[in-house]
C-alpha cells in the first residue's frame, strides 16, 4: 500500500496550497488532487451539503486507491471530517483556522481570523477558539466573495483589492498582531495582503503544519513511500481546467472530470 497515493481534496483550486507543501515535504509522493470548483464555495453551504459533497469526493479518491485523504479545506473539515473518520476505514488528515500558534504569540492580545461562513460557525472552530482565546480579543471576518474571485481568477483584480481593504479594516481598527487565514485559497492572496497591513502583523496558514502531520500519520500507518524517483501528481477538477493550471503554474496536466 506504501506505493499508493495520497488523495487530497477541496471546494476548488485553494488546497493547491496545502498540495504544494505536502510535495516539497513528501517529493516521492503520488498523488490525487480533486478541485471540486463546481460546487465552490462550500462556506455558504449547510452543514449536512458540505458533508455530503466530502462524502462524494472521498469514495472517488478511495476508487482511485488513495491511502490516505487530506481534506485540504477548512470548510469540509470543520463539518466533515468526524463523519468521514467514522464512516471510512482509512486516515484522514484534516485542516482548521491555526488559532493556537496565533493566540499563544501574540502580544496585543488581539488576533483576525478571516475565513469563510461554514468554518467560523462549525463546532469544530468554536470548541478551539474557546480553548484558546481566554483573554484575548478575537476578529472572525467572513471573506464572503473571496473565493468565488480566486476560483475565477481574479486574485489580484481591484474588486478582491477593495473586499480585502474592508475586511482588514475592523481588524486593523483593534490592534491585531496575527492575521490567521481560515482558508486554503487564502494563502494566495498572501502577496496582497503583506501590501496592505502593517510591517508588525505575522500572516499563519495551515499548509505546513498539514505537510507534517500527513508525514506523521504515513509513518505511523507504516504508509510512507520509500521509493527515490519523483512522484506522479494527477489533477482533476469538474470547473475550469485553466485556472486550476495557472495556480499550479502550468508545471501539471490538469484532467476535467464530472464528480
Amino acid at each position: 500500500m506504501s506505493t499508493q497515493p495520497i488523495g487530497i481534496f477541496d471546494s476548488g483550486i485553494g488546497g493547491t496550497s496545502v498540495f504544494k507543501e505536502i510535495k516539497a515535504l513528501l517529493p516521492n509522493e503520488h498523488t490525487i488532487y480533486l478541485a471540486d470548483s463546481f460546487n465552490a464555495p462550500y462556506g455558504n453551504k449547510t452543514k449536512q451539503e458540505i458533508i455530503d459533497l466530502s462524502i462524494k469526493n472521498t469514495e472517488l479518491l478511495i476508487q482511485k486507491n488513495c491511502k490516505l485523504i487530506v481534506v485540504a479545506c477548512n470548510t469540509a473539515t470543520t463539518n466533515a471530517i468526524t463523519t468521514l473518520r467514522d464512516s471510512y476505514n482509512i486516515p484522514f488528515i484534516g485542516i482548521e483556522p491555526a488559532i493556537k500558534p496565533a493566540a499563544l504569540s501574540t502580544q496585543t492580545k488581539a488576533i483576525g481570523i478571516l475565513a469563510t461562513k461554514g468554518t467560523l460557525s462549525s463546532e469544530l472552530f468554536h470548541k478551539t477558539t474557546d480553548l484558546y482565546s481566554k483573554g484575548i480579543k478575537v476578529i472572525e471576518q467572513v471573506g464572503e466573495g473571496i473565493v468565488t474571485l480566486i476560483e475565477e481568477g481574479k486574485t489580484d483584480s481591484d474588486e478582491m483589492k477593495t473586499l480585502l481593504l474592508t475586511y482588514l479594516k475592523p481588524m486593523l481598527d483593534a490592534d491585531i498582531d496575527y492575521l490567521v487565514l481560515g482558508c486554503t485559497h487564502y494563502p494566495y492572496l498572501i502577496p496582497l495582503l503583506l501590501d496592505m497591513l502593517p510591517k508588525h502583523v505575522k500572516i499563519i496558514d495551515s499548509g505546513q503544519a498539514v505537510a507534517r502531520q500527513t508525514k506523521t500519520v504515513l509513518e505511523q500507518h507504516q504508509l510512507l513511500n520509500t521509493l527515490s524517483t519523483q512522484g506522479d501528481n494527477q489533477f482533476y477538477t469538474n470547473g475550469t481546467v485553466d485556472v486550476l493550471t495557472d495556480i499550479l503554474e502550468r508545471k501539471y496536466r490538469v484532467q476535467h472530470l464530472q464528480f
